[in-house]
């Protein structure tokens, strides 16, 4: 998958790392700004306590 990632990315090596990196980042700003939010609204939320000796 990552190869074929690799060789649909135009340009020479250091324009594909930098749209490597441009992906990397716009993906995990979305997982943060919407998938985890989400996720997190749907698993509940367990009180646990520790009681100390």
């Amino acid at each position: 998958m990552y190869a074929a990632l690799w060789r649909i990315l135009p340009g020479p090596l250091w324009l594909r790392i930098l749209w490597v990196l441009l992906l990397v980042t716009g993906i995990l700003f979305a997982l943060a700004t919407w998938v985890f939010p989400w996720v997190d609204a749907l698993v509940t939320n367990q009180e646990v306590t520790v009681e100390s000796p």
